[in-house]
């Protein structure tokens, strides 16, 4: 590969609104609150024989699926040590530090994470990226969650 070529997608349509808390100890946390989350997509790519490196709209597609599949639910981190969830009827019942909080399963999403941090969403959603990824060309992708204006944080993929 002669040359290699970075694509970045941030579109505005790639954002998802969401409730969380995180946590910060087995006894303190935030306040239940919510975020506008923003997703962006960097790929390193080498420059096919046609002039171009990957099909943006394959990966604005799937992007946009993504943040669909988040977009007004109340994020649970479902492997946290803090934590512990039952499902009871309709709801999650959610207890930390011996108090428990009740969610609409339906409105709720369990989240294989240990916590519910822009950390924790980039690397999740860049590994449910990969799940449909067939691109020969790609030699890193870079997805990046921001919570707001200055603060993201972005997980890496590269190619062995």
């Amino acid at each position: 590969m002669s040359r290699l070529i970075t694509l970045r997608i941030g579109k505005q349509s790639h954002k998802f609104s969401a409730a969380h808390f995180t946590i910060f100890s087995a006894t303190e946390r935030e306040r239940l609150h919510g975020h506008n989350y923003s997703v962006s997509l960097r790929i390193l790519a080498g420059l096919g024989p046609e002039g171009f490196s990957a099909d943006y709209n394959v990966y604005k597609q799937r992007l946009q699926q993504l943040c669909d599949a988040f977009d007004e639910y109340m994020l649970i981190a479902g492997q946290s040590p803090h934590l512990t969830i039952t499902e009871e009827g309709e709801q999650y019942k959610v207890i930390f530090n011996q108090q428990a909080m009740y969610f609409r399963a339906d409105e709720a999403l369990v989240l294989p994470l240990i916590n519910i941090t822009v950390e924790e969403l980039s690397h999740h959603l860049l590994q449910r990226l990969l799940e449909s990824f067939d691109d020969p060309l790609v030699q890193e992708l870079e997805l990046a969650v921001a919570s707001g204006p200055g603060q993201e944080a972005s997980s890496l993929w590269r190619r062995p």
